[in-house]
Formats: C-alpha cells, structure tokens, sequence
C-alpha cells in the first residue's frame, strides 16, 4: 500500500461512506483480503464468515447459524465485532483490525438452511486501512470513466513511476503473440508500435499484455484495433491504437492508471502553489530593485593610463533550432523486432 495523506482518507470517506464494494474474487484479489483470517466476534467467541460486501458505514456477512451465533448474539444484545485482514503488498505482513457493529438482521443465502446473510452497521467510523484500501478501488473506478481518454506516454520517468516492468510487450492477434513496443496506454486502450500492415490489423480483435512490478502482476487486456497510423521513417512497422473492452478491464490495472494519474495531478498542483508564491514575492523583490536604482551610486575608480581594458568575450553562437518531432516516431526505442 502506497503512502495515503490523512487528508485523502478524509476525502474517500467523506465521498464514497455509502457506496458498498461486492467482494469479487476479482476484488479479494486487488485488496489482498485473507479470507481465512476473517471472523465475526461475540463476547469472547469466534466464528468464520465471507465478507460478501461493504461500504464505511457497514457489511454484509454470510455465516453458519447452526453454530450457536444467533443465540450469542441475541445474549449481546446484537453487539459483535468485525474482523478483517488483509495482506500488505510491500511487506507481506497481514494488516489486521477490528470494527465494532450492530447486527440489524439476517436472511438465508442461497436457499439454505444453515448459512444466512447478515446486515451489519458499523457503530463506528471504520480504520483508515480499510478507507484506504476501498477507496483506492472506488476512486479508480469513477475516474475510469471520467478521465477514460486521458493518455499517459510510456517514457523511462513515466514506466519507472508506473512500475512497467518493461515498455516491449506482446499483443496476441487471433491468438498468436506478436511482440510490440508501448507508446501511451490510458483507462480505455493504448497504443503501441509493431511490424505489419495496416489494413490487415484495424478492426481485428487483440489481446494487450501488460506487466507491472511491486508487485509484479500482468494483465491481458481484451479489446480491438481501431485505427493505424505511420511511423516515420519505417515502413516495416506500424502504430495501432487498441481500444479495451472497458467492461473486462481488469480492476487491478485501473487502479495503477490511476494512481499514477492522481500523482501527477498532485505534482502539478504543488507546481502551481509555488508559482503563485513566487508572484507573490515578485513585486517587493521588483520594488526593492526600484529603491536601488534612485540611491547614489559611489564614484567609479579611475582607469590606469596604461591599463588596456579587457577584451569582450566572443559571444556564443545561438543554438540550431530542434527539428519538429513527427507524430509517430521511432524515438529512442529500439523498434528492430523480428517478426513472428
């Protein structure tokens, strides 16, 4: 888990305290959720449960009720505690914590009859953890909608602050791995550089594998060639553009955009600060400048008769303006791939 300031959980609490999470295998997989660690207690029992989803005011748990925990619970006045664990990705150590509730009922779950679906509301405001761990999953899940268009250009700074594991990947076409190079990836497609040709690629279904490190995972991400573009200077390659299909993009991957997207923004923001800190500075320095140019000047020492005043230095010659970069090109990748 990366470093969240106390004011970005107050703004995932104060923006998502409603919304619930289901509790996918997909979303076990993205938290790190330790099913086996988690349990329902009551005075000083315990018992087993599935989380099946929650939000920052409450969960719904399955658990079996032939175990004596409606007895245990009606004894506590419907009082229990929650406890969840989870799996810390940089050291691997579980992340454990409790959250005091009220059971406001249950119902059976899948027809049966020993397991039911238990309402529970938290009485309490839940631990930054788990704010943080669900709000980083609601917080891609929006912006992958509201910034799907915004690209990121696979740079050495960009794919080291992304944890890219390498810019040279595979498409799978009908299949058959091709190997291919990033150029910009975003929530809703990417576009890469590969040999072929054009007419033969656009509109055909694609599969993008794309894989990350700390910690290392690697997403296919399904979708289609939209469209093709040159890349200068070498006929033998092409740029396609792939679009995802935005209903499989894996959550796990949404959430590397977007926390890379997020960075920027707060980079960018800090920039701003500082400059409107520097504008603020900028007329006492200019007044200051403006009371030492009406002070006297001290007289000037006079030049020695025989003293040759010193040779101006050859001004250098301005720089030869940069060519104007092409919209798709080669640059420093190594763009040599064999076909396959």
């Amino acid at each position: 888990m990366g470093v969240v300031t106390s004011q970005k959980i107050t703004v995932y609490y104060d923006r998502f305290k409603t919304i619930d999470v289901t509790f996918t295998k997909e979303i076990i997989q993205v938290t790190s959720l330790i099913t086996n660690q988690v349990f329902l207690k009551c005075g000083s029992d315990f018992w087993p449960c599935v989380i099946y989803s929650s939000s920052f005011q409450g969960a719904k748990i399955v658990a079996n009720i032939k175990s004596g925990i409606l007895h245990k619970l009606e004894q506590a006045n419907q009082m229990a505690s929650l406890r969840f664990s989870f799996k810390n990705p940089d050291t691997g150590s579980p992340v454990t914590f409790f959250i005091n509730t009220k059971s406001l009922g249950y119902s059976a779950y899948g027809g049966s009859a020993d397991v039911a679906l238990f309402n529970l509301q938290f009485t309490q405001r839940p631990p930054d953890d788990l704010i943080e761990i669900m709000g980083r999953i609601l917080d891609a899940n929006v912006n992958s909608a509201k910034r799907r268009e915004e690209r990121i250009t696979i740079t050495p700074d960009s794919a080291r602050r992304l944890n890219i594991f390498s810019k040279e990947s595979a498409v799978f076409i009908q299949g058959v791995p091709r190997r291919c190079i990033l150029r910009d990836i975003s929530f809703s497609g990417a576009k890469l550089i590969m040999m072929g040709v054009a007419k033969f690629l656009v509109e055909k279904d694609a599969a993008l594998r794309m894989d990350f490190d700390d910690p290392r995972e690697s997403f296919l991400i399904k979708g289609k060639f939209l469209r093709a573009e040159v890349v200068e200077g070498r006929k033998d390659l092409v740029a396609l553009v792939v679009l995802f299909d935005e209903t499989i993009v894996p959550m796990g991957y949404k959430i590397r955009v977007n926390d890379f997207l997020s960075q920027v923004r707060a980079d960018t923001r800090g920039l701003d600060d500082g400059s409107a800190q520097q504008e603020k500075k900028t007329p006492a320095k200019a007044s200051a400048k403006s009371e030492a140019a009406k002070a006297p000047l001290p007289d000037a020492a006079p030049e020695k008769a025989d003293e040759k005043p010193e040779a101006a230095a050859p001004a250098e010659k301005p720089a030869a303006p940069a060519d104007k970069p092409a919209a798709d090109t080669p640059g420093d990748f190594d763009l040599d791939l064999p076909s396959s």
